[in-house]
Parts: C-alpha cells; structure tokens; sequence
C-alpha cells in the first residue's frame, strides 16, 4: 500500500487523460494474480528458468509479439487481459542489471 501524506499534498497533481494510472493499478493487480496460477508452483516459474539460460529478453519479445499477433482473434478471450500480458513480458524485459544479478 502506497504511504497518502493528506497534509502535505502535492503542489501539482498529475491528471492522465487516458486513466492511465488506473489501469496500470489493474495491471499489477494482474500480474500478481500471475503469481498464484498453476505454473507458478514450486520454488521457481518457468520465467526464472528461461532467464536463468540468458534468454529472457527473446522470450519476452516472442511473447508480446504472440499476444499482439493474435490480439481480436481468439474467439472468447480477454482483450484486455492480452494487453495486461504484453504489459507484463514488457516490464520483465526491462531488466536491470541489479536484477541480473539474482539468476
């Protein structure tokens, strides 16, 4: 949970005209559900194994090429979760150094 300091409100308070805060806040909600599927089990998800065998970047790029290819196609699916994946592999792919040095 973020800290509301409700005294000292900041002079300028960002307004995003898209809800752009909104649905980031959905999309980490999301990516956390992510955490508890059924690939997640175990000590390690797939993810830690692939990045582990420096691969992660490629992955993560075929993934949100896979979800934007087939974005509006699959009849039945979630648009708007597609979208919150590609978010997702995106952020993954945005590896620091710092991280790296986890796997």
């Amino acid at each position: 949970m973020d800290f509301i300091d409700n005294y000292n409100k900041p002079i300028y308070s960002m307004k995003y005209i898209f809800s752009e805060e909104a649905k980031m806040q959905d999309t980490l909600q999301y990516i956390r559900s992510t955490y508890r599927q059924h690939y997640a089990h175990g000590t390690k998800q797939a993810t830690e194994f692939i990045a582990e065998a420096g691969h992660l970047e490629g992955f993560c790029l075929g993934n949100i090429i896979k979800y934007a290819q087939r974005y509006g196609k699959k009849e039945g699916e979630n648009k708007k979760e597609n979208l919150m994946k590609i978010v997702h592999y995106a952020l993954i792919a945005m590896e620091d150094k710092n991280e790296k040095e986890k796997f």
